[in-house]
This record gives structure tokens, sequence and C-alpha cells, in this order.
């Protein structure tokens, strides 16, 4: 039976985490985005940072992104309401270029910034394994010089108990659809595959 506590622990760091102004992203944010999904899932999937779609609905992995890693997520045999679902860092990360606000990767300052909320949601989650999704995901919460093109897929077993292991990004498979299918066949492969082997490994 699940524990009614945890939904109560994370709603009381939701509501904290509202007026946050660790680092500067507080002043473009719409709102910030806390995680969503089962509160006592056996995955937890650690994205990089809300994009525009996401910002403005308040729920993380909501747009195209969102989309392809919800397909994804069935191709492994799991549900949305399965897994937990966050970002390493709360609030949009954005940049102007040519006069359009567009989003980027977070820096390492607003990662570290936002790392009481991340490990938060961690511990009070408390899941068996955790999906680190892209490559700042994977450099906060397995090591900083991680390199996705040569570690993602594998596991990694930290002090903490619990089993690490880093995916592609939805949002840069997406990005090769249009410049190229084949990689993007591949690629979308390797995403399903990392969360199949997820979902083994914490049976």
């Amino acid at each position: 039976m699940s524990d009614p506590g945890t939904n109560i622990e994370l709603a009381a760091v939701r509501a904290e985490a509202l007026y946050c102004q660790r680092c500067d992203l507080w002043q473009t944010r719409t709102q910030v985005v806390m995680g969503e999904g089962d509160p006592h899932a056996g995955i937890l999937l650690m994205g990089e940072g809300p994009g525009e779609n996401e910002d403005r609905m308040g729920r993380p992995f909501v747009g195209r992104a969102g989309q392809l890693l919800d397909r994804a997520l069935e191709e492994a045999g799991l549900g949305r309401g399965d897994v937990y679902i966050t970002n390493v860092v709360r609030c949009r990360p954005t940049a102007v270029q040519n006069g359009k606000i567009t989003n980027r990767a977070p820096r390492a300052g607003e990662i570290a910034a936002c790392e009481p909320w991340r490990w938060l949601e961690v511990n009070l989650v408390n899941p068996r394994v955790v999906v680190c999704v892209g490559g700042p995901a994977a450099k906060a919460l397995i090591d900083k010089k991680f390199r996705l093109t040569e570690q993602r897929g594998q596991i990694f077993r930290r002090e903490d108990g619990r089993s690490y292991i880093a995916t592609l990004h939805p949002a840069y498979v997406l990005r090769l659809q249009s410049s190229d299918r084949e990689a993007f066949f591949r690629a979308r492969g390797q995403l399903v595959s990392d969360l199949q082997l997820a979902k083994d490994t914490a049976r």
C-alpha cells in the first residue's frame, strides 16, 4: 500500500519551490515546473529543463519532445503514469537569437542552484532506477565528465543504492527527423531500448 505521506511531502516541496529565486531564471520564467507522475514509481526520469510549452503549462515534457517520450515509454511497456518525470532545473532556461526567445541547455550554476529541489524529489519518490534524459542530467547525476554518446544505455550503480541510466533527449531525437531519417530511427530505437533497460532493472 502506497504511503500518502509522500504526496503531502511532494506538495509541500512544490509549494516552497514556487517562490524560488536561487538563480536568475526566476526573472524570466512564467512558472516553476516541478515533477509529476507516480510518487512511488520505481523509475524516475530526469530531463534537462522546461521548454516553452512546459513553462506555459507548468508540467514537464508536454511539448513535442514530451509526446515522443510518451510514445517511447509505451513502446517500452511503460505508461507515463508508471514513472515520475522531472528536470534538473525547474525554470525555463532561455536565450535570445535574432530577436526571438528560444530554449537553451541549463548552465552549471543554474543546475547547482536547483540541486536541493532535485534531490528532495528523488529522495521522496525513492525510485530504484533514475533515467537521465540528456547530457546535462547525466553530468549532474552520474558524473560531470559523462559522455552521452559513449556511455548511454549503461547501468551505473551509485552509493545511494539506486541504478542510473542515461539516454538521449527526445528533443535531440526530433532534430534528427528532418536532417537524417536513418539516424532518427536509430536514435529513437536507442531511446526505447534504454527505457526498456530501466524497466527491467527496476523489477
